[in-house]
């Protein structure tokens, strides 16, 4: 797979994600968003473990588990840290600065650790779209600001990065469906407590249960399998800041379906973000050139 096809691959799984906002509107509003969480994980994870297990596509011998349950505690702790966050200080604030955060949070991880200079690329695209970002949401009334749910956000941000970190050291012994499927299975299991802690009254509905195998098929399975498949080829700094298209979909999701209105600031951001993310996408230089 070309470096630009993996671009569009990652691309594609975060419009994905992008889609689980507007998804959770059909949700009974009584089922707590964290059991959402707990729930949209079951679904996607032991889904495809089950069908891997049936095609024998894993093998457990020789698995990565180290880099596997690290993995899946970040996506697990990522789950509380979001939507709590979401539940302090606001959709908007909560997603833009989780998401928005994850990109700085893996360049500097990749610097430190891996010893990986960001490229010019890189810092231009993850510039543009979280500044993008900012003016997406920098007018939206309503909005509350709050410490300890902004705080939260940043460590989901920070968890995100940690998870595509160590998720691209299992990718380097595992294929991308496999590796899914083992990874969302085992944080699934560690969330699974919050189903018998937090309300779910509505989860057994239809509207409940047709939302729920949309968020675990398309949102959590389909757009992780994109994700990493994409991911097996690009830096993971990259795909991380492509994951901004996240916070896009979004915002044009919550116009054409929700009815919410964008003031003119908030479409400047679009644009800023779209365009940090094409630069990212269709730039013919090559990732492993590293600033000067």
């Amino acid at each position: 797979m070309s470096q630009r096809i993996a671009f569009i691959v990652v691309l594609l799984g975060a419009v994905l994600w992008g889609t689980t906002g507007t998804a959770q509107t059909f949700m009974p509003q009584t089922v707590h968003p964290l059991a959402v969480g707990a729930s949209r994980l079951a679904v996607g994870g032991f889904t495809l473990l089950v069908i891997m297990l049936i095609l024998r596509k894993i093998d457990f011998r020789d698995w990565p588990w180290k880099a596997t349950i690290l993995s899946a505690l970040a996506m697990a702790v990522f789950q509380y840290c979001f939507f709590t966050s979401i539940r302090l200080t606001g959709i908007a604030i909560g997603t833009v600065v989780a998401i928005g955060s994850a990109p700085m949070f893996s360049g500097l991880i990749e610097l430190l650790f891996l010893k990986k200079r960001p490229t010019k690329i890189w810092l231009t695209a993850t510039s543009l779209a979280i500044i993008g970002c900012v003016l997406l949401f920098s007018n939206k009334e309503g909005l509350v600001v709050n410490p300890i749910g902004v705080s939260l956000s940043l460590f989901a941000g920070l968890l995100f990065a940690y998870y595509t970190l160590f998720n691209k050291e299992v990718l380097e012994k595992a294929d991308a469906i496999p590796s899914v499927a083992v990874i969302f299975s085992v944080s699934a299991i560690m969330l699974m407590p919050f189903l018998f802690i937090f309300e779910t009254e509505g989860l057994l509905t239809i509207p409940g249960i047709s939302t729920m195998i949309y968020l675990g098929i398309a949102t959590t399975s389909v757009a992780y399998i994109l994700f990493s498949t994409g991911l097996r080829h690009i830096p993971s700094s990259s795909a991380v800041t492509l994951s901004l298209a996240e916070p896009l979909t979004a915002a044009i999701l919550s116009v054409i379906v929700v009815g919410e209105r964008l003031d003119l600031v908030s479409w400047s951001g679009i644009a800023l973000l779209l365009g940090g993310i094409l630069v990212l996408t269709f730039s013919g230089r090559k990732e492993k050139a590293a600033i000067q």
